[in-house]
């Protein structure tokens, strides 16, 4: 259960870093690739800024501990853990 806790806490986290800035229509609802891509739209930001790929990056990690969440925690489950921890680093640095 604490890995599905972790897992939530980071997603939660990066939500909470993208959203303490008042974007122009939306803020980030959640980390899908469609969530993403409608507040990449809605916002009109391009889509291949820094902010867009390292929120596109964490995404697609926490999706890779999601479908490892049934497994023991793993060398793999803890390095991608702390890349996420890093990519949330980058986007609080890239929100300013």
């Amino acid at each position: 259960m604490s890995e599905f806790n972790n897992r939530i806490a980071a997603q939660r986290h990066i939500l909470q870093i993208v959203n303490c800035k008042r974007w122009r229509k939306e803020e980030l609802l959640g980390l899908s690739s469609k969530a993403i891509d409608r507040w990449i739209s809605v916002n009109q930001l391009d889509p291949e800024a820094q902010l867009a790929k390292l929120i596109r990056t964490a995404s697609e990690k926490l999706f890779f501990l999601a479908n490892k969440s049934q497994d023991q925690i793993s060398e793999d489950y803890k390095l991608i853990s702390k890349e996420i921890m890093d990519i949330s680093r980058k986007i609080e640095l890239e929100i300013g």
